[in-house]
C-alpha cells in the first residue's frame, strides 16, 4: 500500500529525518515511489546510504544523506548547509527515541538528551524549513507523535511528555500554517512493528492488539496530510479503543504492561 503524493504541492524534494529504519524509511519510500526526491536524516551513514540507493534504483528518484544526531547541539546547522540548494517542500520530523524505565532511576543527562531529541528537535526542524514553505505558499510538515502522548505512560514519562509537547505544537501550527498554504500534520502512532517494541520489552506475539504494519502506519499518515488534518492516530482499532478506554484506565493498563516487560527485558539481561 503506497500513498500518492502530488509532486507539484510536495516536491521536488523531501526531508525525512530518522530515515535509517523503521517508519521513517518507510515515510522515505512512499515519498520516493510519488517521484519525489529524498533527503535521508539519521545517525547511522550506512542504513542512510543503502536505503538512498535503493529508492533511487527502484523509483528513479534522488536522493542526499546526512549524517546528524538531532538531540546534539548545533544539527540544525548541519541539515541548513546541506540543503541550502534545495526546493524542499515536504517535511517528515520523525526522529526518536524511548528509552523505558522508573523515571527517578534513570540518567538525568539522557532525559536531557532525549527530551531534546523528542521534542526540540521537531521545533528546530519546523522553525527553519517552515519560511521556504511559505514562500513557496505550498507543501508540508509531518510531525509524528505517539500514541501515549494523549494519556500518559507510566515508565515511559519523560518519552509521552515530549511526544504531548509535539502533539499541541503541531495542532497550532495546523492553524497558523494553512492560510499560508503548508499543510501540518502530527502523525499519533500507535503500537507498530519496528525496532522500538523490542526495545521497550514487549512481546508482540502476547500484546493486546498486534502491532499495525509500518507501512500501514505510514500510508495513514500521508493521506492525513494530503487531507490536512490536524492529527490523524493510526490503526483503527487503536482509534477505537481510544474512544472508549478512559485516560485512567489506559495509565492503569499501561503501568501493568509496562512493569512486565521491563521485567521481562530485565530477566533476559541476567542471562545473556
Amino acid at each position: 500500500m503506497l500513498a500518492k503524493l502530488d509532486k507539484a504541492r510536495f516536491g521536488p524534494w523531501a526531508l525525512v529525518t530518522g530515515a535509517s529504519s523503521g517508519i521513517g524509511r518507510e515515510f522515505a519510500r512512499q515519498i520516493a515511489a510519488s517521484g519525489i526526491n529524498v533527503v535521508l536524516v539519521a545517525r547511522r551513514e550506512a542504513l542512510l546510504q543503502e536505503a538512498g540507493a535503493e529508492f533511487s534504483k527502484t523509483y528513479g528518484v534522488e536522493h542526499r544523506v546526512i549524517v546528524a544526531d538531532l538531540s546534539e547541539e548545533g544539527f540544525l546547522s548541519r541539515l541548513s548547509y546541506a540543503t541550502q540548494d534545495l526546493d524542499i517542500g515536504l517535511v517528515i520530523s520523525n526522529a526518536g527515541t524511548a528509552n523505558p524505565g522508573e523515571f527517578l532511576k534513570l540518567d538525568h543527562d539522557e532525559l536531557v538528551r532525549l527530551l531534546k531529541l523528542n521534542s526540540l528537535a521537531h521545533l528546530e526542524i519546523a522553525h527553519h524549513f517552515g519560511p521556504g514553505l511559505v514562500q513557496r505558499h505550498r507543501g508540508g510538515i509531518v510531525l509524528c507523535g505517539a500514541m501515549g502522548a494523549i494519556q500518559g505512560v507510566p515508565y515511559m514519562a519523560n518519552e509521552s511528555g515530549a511526544k504531548s509537547y509535539v502533539q499541541s505544537f503541531g495542532e497550532a501550527l495546523h492553524i497558523e500554517l494553512f492560510p499560508l498554504g503548508v499543510s501540518v500534520s502530527v502523525l499519533i502512532i500507535g503500537p507498530t512493528q519496528t525496532a522500538i517494541i523490542e526495545k521497550i520489552g514487549f512481546d508482540p506475539a502476547t500484546m493486546p492488539m498486534k502491532p499495525m504494519p509500518v507501512g500501514q502506519c505510514v500510508f495513514e499518515g500521508l493521506e492525513a496530510l494530503k487531507r490536512n488534518r490536524a492529527t490523524h492516530l493510526s490503526g483503527r482499532m487503536n482509534r477505537i479503543m481510544n474512544a472508549l478506554i478512559p485516560a485512567s484506565l489506559s495509565r492503569g493498563m499501561m503501568r501493568t504492561m509496562m512493569a512486565k516487560a521491563l521485567a521481562a527485558r530485565a530477566r533476559t539481561a541476567v542471562t545473556a
